[in-house]
């Protein structure tokens, strides 16, 4: 998954990717490595701007192509995948500043140039220049920035001072008298950097910026968030790669446990990053208090994050790894530069948790093209359903009745809703004020039975089930399979009529209260593992079947031992073929995993937590704890998103749902933990809202283990997306 969401980011990313690898192939770079630093522009700078690569972000009225921001990242997640060097960055940031904060007449003065290829390099922080107030709205400004990137052989600098007061005021200006640049020693040896002094210039009035340093950051986060996620997308295909093929004990490294895990984390991590770069780059076109947010969470993601990953690639690749030769340091320096000029993620952690007290992250899907009859069809709908009783049954059947318990599903059961029409469906019931019926375990069971049942089947239990009358369980685990399901050893033997089931399932969810279970039992003991299973329909009710409840760590009773003894199915309660089990359990599995990790959401509580009198935690711990964990929460979120548009763009799912899954775990895990060690002593009881954190704390690990454990979900996406041998 790259930052771009749509074929004509895919189309862009080909031909960015193409330029590079003809124009920067790694000789070329390594070659010309003393003239980048000192600001020299390549060779191939002509063909960049004939690119557009320059002018692809910009209003059309300026030379631009008004392509939008999302394709901005685009071009620069594609340049850092293969280590352009030179200017580009450092430019795209200060057209892209001015574009947003300059004036009609400045824009007019700079933004063409910028566009036809002129380089411009923005400083990202206000520190070492004086400014004095000269007259006439203007100033004269004295001292020595921070090292800024690209400074050396720009045409055009972005910078800000102090004014006496500490007000800030920004401004162009170009190298020249008073104006000296200098180049400085090389971490990264792809790209200029160094410090401006400034001699007494004068700036004068219709060269000053309405910006500030917190906006100026933000944009810059924004671009070198998209560039740290084609830095990492590069080291981690690398290191994949190279486990593919290297060696050790007599097989390839990568079919090794440890290697697949780290891997697939690794792949989690840039899944992560490519998410907060995009949810950053959408929020160009937004209020600048959104930006904010979204900057935020994308610096705190992304730039440790690429810096992490560099480390990680190297020590996948070993010895070379980390040679000279190798252009994995290459890769590796370019990130702790953009981490290092623009950190340290523990400010941005803690701007990050400042700014989601106060300011809530839009993950809103634009809805103005839905139908609008539809629209109000549902909202009239709900508005009847409100009216009526909410402690009776009223409610749940008229739902069920009008297709709105699960629209999606085809008529007569839903409304054979398209994605656009469940999205309206979902906003119509928030300003009701009714929250949709949860189907838990009907969610997985009932897809297999629309997809593999018979018709009475799906008339008998699918109706039920949406008004309610049918609660289900799952009979899948073992105490022998755990997560290999295909181990199972419950057996179904043939009678007349139907089948005996013998055997123990565990882990089993609400149980007790269910009255129907998906069942999993071998009805050919022969058969190899995957074969000779059959999917059953079993009556919680039925004789010979006993429940005994587990009682879990936190103290409560959600799951179940399940013992069948001689526990007759009848044969209208088998789904699809004998011995076709495990294809249906696919099924169920796959809505299973989605289900769970769809459930993930904000943690409001724990901003509402951070903002509580008397926690133990110090309060600049909190904050940065808190941004640390809404990063990737917003992440979580933005992955959500894209899948959402790409179903409403008739596009197929990426890899979200399975890096999803992984970064829920994480997340719930992070919330948790986070509620319980701020609130110290408190929870140590477990009476009142301090000891329920620590209950909270106690009800994680359903969490990591239900639906398949993180650590399954780690091999499959090594191997089934990462392409890893299997061990």
């Amino acid at each position: 998954m790259s930052i771009g969401l749509d074929d004509d980011h895919a189309a862009l990313a080909d031909s960015v990717r193409g330029f590079v690898a003809r124009h920067a192939p790694s000789a070329v770079v390594r070659a010309a490595m003393p003239e980048w630093v000192g600001g020299a522009l390549p060779d191939y700078w002509p063909g960049v701007v004939e690119q557009g690569l320059t002018a692809l972000h910009l209003p059309e009225e300026h030379g631009g192509a008004g392509a939008g921001p999302v394709a901005l990242a685009v071009v620069v997640e594609e340049a850092a995948r293969g280590l352009l060097p030179g200017p580009l960055l450092p430019s795209l940031l200060t057209s892209s500043v001015l574009a947003r904060y300059g004036d009609d007449d400045l824009r007019k003065r700079t933004l063409p140039a910028l566009a036809e290829g002129s380089v411009g390099a923005t400083a990202l922080s206000a520190a070492g220049l004086a400014a004095k107030p000269a007259g006439d709205g203007g100033y004269r400004v004295s001292g020595t920035t921070d090292p800024v990137l690209g400074a050396p052989g720009a045409s055009l600098l972005l910078l800000g001072a102090t004014a006496p007061a500490g007000d800030e005021i920004w401004f162009v200006v170009e190298p020249g008298p008073g104006v000296d640049v200098r180049a400085g020693e090389p971490v990264d040896h792809t790209r200029a950097v160094g410090p401006v002094t400034l001699d007494d210039v004068l700036i004068s009035a219709d060269r000053c910026v309405a910006v500030g340093s917190s906006q100026v950051r933000a944009v810059a986060a924004v671009l070198f968030a998209a560039e740290a996620t084609g830095l990492a997308q590069w080291c981690v295909d690398t290191g994949v790669a190279y486990v593919k093929v290297r060696e050790q004990f007599g097989r390839p490294v990568g079919s090794f446990q440890a290697i697949k895990h780290k891997c697939a984390r690794m792949f989690v991590d840039v899944q992560t990053m490519a998410a907060a770069a995009w949810d950053g780059a959408r929020a160009l076109d937004e209020s600048d208090e959104q930006l904010a947010v979204a900057a935020a969470g994308a610096a705190a993601v992304c730039l440790p994050g690429a810096t992490d990953l560099g480390l990680a690639t190297i020590t996948l690749l070993g010895g070379i790894g980390y040679t000279w030769e190798h252009d994995a340091h290459f890769y590796w320096r370019r990130a702790m530069v953009l981490e290092n000029l623009l950190g340290p993620a523990s400010r941005w952690q803690r701007e990050l948790g400042e700014r989601v007290r106060t300011t809530s992250r839009d993950f809103d899907v634009d809805l103005s093209d839905a139908d609008p009859a539809f629209r109000e069809r549902i909202a009239g709908i709900l508005a009847e359903v409100a009216a009526l009783p909410a402690d009776g049954p009223a409610r749940r059947l008229r739902l069920a009745e009008e297709g709105l318990v699960v629209p999606h599903y085809p008529r007569p059961y839903g409304l054979g809703a398209s994605p656009i029409e469940q999205l309206v469906i979902q906003r119509e019931y928030e300003r009701a004020g009714l929250t949709p019926p949860m189907l838990i375990v009907g969610d997985w069971a009932l897809p297999t039975v629309l997809a593999h049942g018979t018709d009475a089947q799906r008339d008998f239990f699918v109706p039920a089930t949406l008004r309610g009358d049918i609660e289900w369980c799952q009979l899948f685990s073992e105490p022998g399979a755990g997560s290999d399901l295909a181990a199972l050893s419950t057996r179904a033997e043939k009678v007349d009529g139907g089948w005996r089931l013998n055997g123990q399932k565990v882990w089993t969810s609400k149980a007790h209260e269910a009255q129907y279970g998906i069942c999993l039992a071998r009805t050919d003991p022969d058969a190899p593992k995957h074969k000779g299973i059959s999917y059953f329909l079993v009556d919680m009710a039925a004789p010979g079947l006993e429940i005994r409840p587990l009682q879990e760590a936190n103290g409560g009773f959600l799951f179940n031992e399940v013992f069948l003894n001689d526990v007759f199915v009848p044969d209208d309660r088998l789904v699809g073929e004998v011995n076709q089990g495990w294809t249906l359990a696919r099924t169920t599995l796959g809505n299973e995993r989605v289900s769970i990790s769809g459930m993930q959401h904000i943690p409001v509580g724990l901003v509402e937590l951070a903002g509580e009198p008397g926690l133990a935690a110090e309060q600049s711990d909190v904050l940065r704890e808190l941004g640390e964990t809404f990063g990737p929460a917003h992440a979580l979120a933005a992955l959500a998103l894209r899948t959402t548009l790409r179903s409403l763009s008739g596009l197929r799912p990426g890899a979200e749902s399975s890096v999803s899954k992984v970064l829920a775990g994480t997340l719930a895990t992070r919330v948790a933990e986070r509620a319980m060690r701020w609130t110290g002593p408190g929870a140590a009881v477990a009476d009142g809202p301090a000891g329920a954190r620590a209950q909270g704390y106690l009800t994680v690990p359903p969490k990591l283990i239900g639906g398949g454990t993180v650590e399954i979900q780690l091999n499959v996406i090594a191997e089934r997306i990462l392409g890893l041998p299997r061990g």
